[in-house]
């Protein structure tokens, strides 16, 4: 897979990501299981993009950020 986002994005992914796996571990204690999911699923998903520095969504938008 070829990186489509920059490395600012990346940064932002990741800081983004991180806040979103707190919340999910903050809502999974207070017994809030679909916020848990769904903020953890998110979390997840924007930390990978963020190792990886390629999102399927700006691939299949035709979106590539790191020509900027």
């Amino acid at each position: 897979m070829r990186q489509n986002i920059s490395d600012s994005e990346r940064i932002g992914r990741g800081v983004l990501g991180i806040w979103l796996i707190v919340i999910a571990v903050g809502a999974l204690r207070a017994r809030r299981r679909t916020v848990a999911a769904i903020a953890g699923i998110a979390g997840i998903g924007l930390i990978q993009n963020a190792v990886t520095g390629f999102c399927g969504g700006n691939w299949l938008f035709n979106i590539d950020s790191t020509k900027e």
